[in-house]
């Protein structure tokens, strides 16, 4: 449960919208032409962001929330302490852990990410700041990552003596060459913004703003694209997507057909017929 909320109302040039705010997140629904756009702010700054049991709570139960709401579009995960994205695991918080209660976070922190791979809805992790271990592990569960060019990222686990614990050694090999994923988790090697967009470990890797923010406005860009398309066939491409890739080809045609057939008798489909038969821009309404 969060320590507190509050409503409220905010107007800019781009966007309104309302937060529900605690002290390690704050969640934004964005409206007007964001409208559908969640947005997760981890905000620990003394910590750097750093994932302890509590924030991984609240991030949990926010991605349990948005899977069962019907208006979500997109969620953006960022963070909201300059210069860092997520700092890793809260280390003098597991210092002082048993060895079972480690293990019990570790299957908490893995569920969390497993849970932002398998939301319904398009990801984005936008990483204006520095991204190491179980902060990027959080990033790499995303579908999508925007990071600013000066961001530094990696799984530097091993310098600790031990592995990556949220899915990293599964989905780094999976994002980029299997080889140069067993390079860099075994040396622990960090690397800026442009070098992981060269080895597509993120969609984008951008200058930073004199705001501090330029992953997280290409983020925004993304989502106007996005926003265009129909919101049923986004959630069935992303499922189609995500299952295939845990099996063979063969098996994958046959997800990508079930969730076809999905979007056959949708309302959304009939309507994006007409809109291109009468040249207008079509009004989706996720049915």
């Amino acid at each position: 449960m969060m320590n507190f909320s509050k409503i409220m109302f905010v107007s800019r040039n781009y966007m309104r919208h309302y937060s529900v705010e605690s002290k390690e997140l704050v969640v934004e629904k964005l409206t007007e032409k964001y409208s559908g756009v969640t947005v997760i702010g981890m905000n620990r700054p003394e910590k750097k962001n750093a994932l302890g049991l509590n924030l991984v709570n609240k991030l949990e139960l926010e991605v349990e929330r948005l899977n069962s709401d019907e208006k979500a579009r997109i969620l953006i995960i960022r963070s909201l302490v300059d210069g860092v994205f997520c700092s890793g695991a809260d280390l003098k918080e597991r210092s002082k852990m048993t060895n079972h209660e480690i293990t019990l976070f570790l299957h908490k922190l893995k569920s969390v990410t497993n849970k932002i791979q398998n939301l319904c809805v398009p990801v984005i992790a936008a990483m204006d700041g520095s991204a190491f271990g179980g902060g990027l592990e959080l990033a790499l569960a995303c579908d999508l990552r925007i990071a600013s060019r000066c961001t530094k990222l990696g799984l530097v686990e091993t310098k600790l003596a031990i592995i990556p614990g949220a899915g990293g050694t599964q989905r780094l090999p999976r994002l980029v060459n299997p080889a140069i994923a067993k390079e860099l988790i075994f040396t622990g090697r960090v690397l800026d913004g442009k070098q992981a967009e060269d080895l597509g470990m993120v969609n984008h890797a951008v200058e930073q703003n004199t705001s501090g923010n330029s992953a997280y406005m290409k983020s925004l860009e993304l989502c106007e694209e996005i926003l265009q398309n129909g919101p049923v066939a986004l959630k069935m491409a992303k499922l189609a997507i995500n299952r295939g890739l845990e099996t063979n080809i063969d098996t994958g045609m046959a997800i990508e057909t079930a969730c076809y057939a999905q979007l056959i008798p949708t309302k959304d489909r009939i309507e994006a017929l007409e809109a291109f038969q009468n040249k207008r821009k079509p009004n989706f309404r996720g049915k």
